[in-house]
């Protein structure tokens, strides 16, 4: 990516960030996210107005939501979305409790949770993106490999300093430093967690057994950042830290990030190309539901942390309007809307998938 598209990058989440922290005192643009969570100071439950749909979750596909919305704003006036980046868990929690019309997730649902909801959801994929592991480490020349096992390892607290054997093992011939590792992790319930934990639970039997998978784990080490943009700030203010988070957010802040070795053993950094390989096989074996892993997925060419993410709506709303108009938008964003996915570092949805999902769609009563 060019030093230009990065610095747009950082431009549009700088943007979509303030909205979504608050940290303007002014109104939001239509399609712009909301400074305050619905359902707090007396918002009415499923959101605002006729026109207003409101929203929370996942950070992970914030930047492309927000490009979404404002894009979708401009030929549908009537029309405004409004979305608060908290994190999978807190976008499942809303949904659940009502609190807003549609959630967002990078983790799909549990059997568990969806029991506690108070009407059957649909998961509805919107796009692809990969989950890169970052990291701070002074005067280091080469880019960093990484084996599944070794970030297993590392987030145990079993790899201690970067010039560990392990990690001389992946990268020979790198001059590694004997400074400590500082670990990063997700301090909120996120999606993002739910990738990577996903991903070293498949190649690491102890992780898997000590950690799990969840949107939100005990981690034995390390300390935590809210968000993807939490993360990757830590990990920048601190000389010897790495994490993990969402491909656009280690572009935006300029991060140094590692190849990963996935399944075939191929070392493969995070791009459009090798999560499109990632996701190629599930097009044609995707679930009714749409609740799939892609991680440690076969072939040379596929990168190993790679995920769909999730918008998440019931399928009675008790608002049928919002329900019509919501319905009309997603079938904007998974045809129309893809031709922004790319620009923002996301890859398209697999056109198998789409079909599947304009047929589900129409489960969603808006009358």
């Amino acid at each position: 990516m060019t030093p230009v598209k990065v610095r747009a990058l950082g431009a549009l989440i700088a943007a979509a960030l303030l909205f979504g922290c608050g940290g303007s005192g002014e109104p939001p643009a239509a399609g712009q996210s909301s400074p305050a969570l619905p359902g707090q100071g007396g918002a009415p439950s499923l959101g605002g107005d006729a026109g207003q749909i409101n929203g929370a979750g996942a950070t992970f596909p914030n930047p492309i939501y927000s490009k979404w919305f404002s894009e979708y704003s401009k030929s549908h006036p009537d029309v405004r979305i409004n979305y608060q980046p908290i994190g999978s868990g807190g976008g499942i929690r809303q949904l659940t409790n009502q609190t807003v019309f549609f959630g967002a997730s990078d983790g799909p649902m549990t059997d568990e949770q969806l029991k506690t909801a108070p009407g059957p959801i649909l998961h509805l994929p919107t796009v692809l993106g990969g989950v890169v592991p970052v990291y701070n480490v002074p005067g280091l020349s080469a880019d960093l490999k990484f084996s599944g096992p070794l970030l297993a390892d590392i987030y145990l607290g079993k790899v201690k300093k970067w010039n560990d054997a392990a990690i001389a093992k992946e990268n020979p011939g790198v001059k590694l430093p004997a400074t400590d590792i500082a670990v990063a992790h997700r301090s909120d319930g996120s999606g993002t967690t739910y990738i990577f934990v996903d991903y070293l639970s498949k190649v690491s039997p102890e992780f898997k057994d000590k950690v799990g998978v969840a949107t939100s784990v005990n981690w034995p080490v390390g300390v935590g950042g809210k968000g993807n943009e939490g993360v990757a700030g830590v990990v920048k203010q601190t000389p010897g830290a790495i994490g993990y988070v969402e491909l656009i957010y280690a572009l935006q802040n300029n991060i140094a990030y590692g190849a990963v070795k996935n399944k075939a053993g191929s070392y493969l950094k995070a791009s459009l190309d090798s999560v499109t390989a990632a996701a190629a096989a599930s097009s044609a074996s995707m679930p009714a539901d749409f609740r799939v892993s892609i991680t440690d997925a076969e072939g040379k060419d596929a990168y190993p942390i790679a995920s769909y993410t999730w918008i998440l709506l019931y399928q009675n709303p008790p608002d049928k309007e919002k329900s019509r108009r919501m319905v009309e938008f997603m079938r904007w964003a998974i045809t129309d809307g893809q031709a922004f996915t790319k620009e923002l570092g996301y890859a398209p949805l697999p056109g198998a998938v789409v079909k599947l999902e304009q047929d589900a769609l129409g489960k969603i009563q808006v009358q």
